[in-house]
C-alpha cells in the first residue's frame, strides 16, 4: 500500500481550516470593537479588545449562573440519554419480544417530526405542571432521543455476541444484570459518542429553553441573546460571548477526545 501523497494532504488541510475558519472568525472579529468593525467589514489580524469585550459580557449578561445551568442541563440529559438510550438499544437488538421490529420503526419515524409542531402542546403541559421558568421543563423532555435509541441498536445488534448473552443467563445472570456486566462495556465506544454529540447538542441548544425558560433563569446561549440590542447589535460582544460559550466544549474534547478515538478504535477491532 502506498502512503498519502501532497493531495490527500492538501485535501485534509483545506478541510480541517474550512472547519476551524467560523471559530478563528469570531475569535477575530470578539477582539475588536464596533468602530474597527464599522471601519473594516473584514478584519483578518485580532486586535487587542478581546478581554474588555470579555468583561463587558459578563458584566452584561448572568454569565455564570447561565454556565453552571447549562452544565446542569447538558450533563443530565447526556447521561440520562446515553443510559436509556443503551438499555432501549440492547433491548431491540437482543431481546425478542412481540412487535419490536414496527417498534423500532415508530421510534425511527419519530426522527422525521419537527422539533416546532410540539411546542405548544409541551409548553401547555409545563404550564400545567408548574415547571415554566425551571430547568426541569428542558431536562425531562430530553431524557430519551429517538436518534439515541436508533444509534444504540445498531451498535449493539454487531458489538455483543448473542453467545455471550446466553451465556450469562446460563450462568443466572438476571436480564439487568446481563446488561449491565456484558452489554454496557461492549456499549462504552458508542456511548461515549453519544454522550458528546449529546452534550453539545443540548449545550448549544437554543430554540425549547429560549421558549420555557426566558431571562431569568436562562441557560447559556438563551443568556446571550440579551447581548442584542432593539436597533443595534455589536458583533464584537455577540462573539465575544459566544466564544465563551464555546470555551467549555473545546476543553471537553480536548480532555475526551483521546480516550473517544481508543474507544471507537477499540470496538472496530473488535468487530
Amino acid at each position: 500500500m502506498r502512503r498519502p501523497g501532497w493531495i490527500v494532504y492538501g485535501l485534509l488541510a483545506a478541510v480541517v481550516l474550512g472547519s476551524m475558519f467560523p471559530l478563528l472568525w469570531s475569535v477575530v472579529v470578539a477582539s475588536h470593537d464596533s468602530t474597527v468593525l464599522a471601519r473594516d467589514r473584514f478584519p483578518v489580524v485580532p486586535g487587542g479588545n478581546f478581554f474588555r469585550n470579555a468583561a463587558t459580557v459578563l458584566d452584561t449578561v448572568p454569565f455564570w449562573r447561565a454556565t453552571l445551568n447549562s452544565v446542569i442541563v447538558s450533563t443530565t440529559v447526556s447521561a440520562s440519554v446515553v443510559f436509556f438510550s443503551t438499555l432501549a438499544g440492547y433491548a431491540f437488538a437482543k431481546l425478542r419480544f412481540r412487535g419490536s421490529g414496527p417498534l423500532l420503526v415508530f421510534v425511527i419515524a419519530t426522527m422525521a417530526v419537527p422539533t416546532q409542531l410540539g411546542v405548544v402542546p409541551l409548553y401547555q403541559v409545563m404550564a400545567r405542571l408548574g415547571w415554566t421558568g425551571e430547568l426541569t421543563a428542558v431536562i425531562v423532555p430530553g431524557l430519551v432521543t429517538a436518534f439515541g435509541v436508533f444509534w444504540m441498536t445498531q451498535y449493539l445488534a454487531q458489538a455483543v455476541p448473542s453467545e455471550l448473552i446466553e451465556a450469562a443467563r446460563v450462568d443466572g445472570a438476571s436480564m439487568f444484570r446481563t446488561f449491565w456486566h456484558v452489554g454496557i462495556p461492549a456499549a462504552r465506544p458508542a456511548a461515549s459518542m453519544l454522550f458528546l454529540f449529546t452534550f453539545v447538542a443540548t449545550w448549544t441548544n437554543f430554540f425549547w429553553p429560549f421558549i420555557v425558560l426566558g431571562p431569568r433563569n436562562p441557560t447559556l446561549p438563551v443568556a446571550l441573546q440579551q447581548l442584542q440590542a432593539a436597533h443595534f447589535v455589536d458583533y464584537s460582544l455577540v462573539l465575544a460571548g459566544a466564544v465563551l460559550a464555546t470555551i467549555p466544549l473545546l476543553v471537553l474534547f480536548v480532555l475526551a477526545g483521546r480516550q473517544l478515538v481508543s474507544g471507537i478504535m477499540q470496538g472496530a477491532v473488535k468487530q
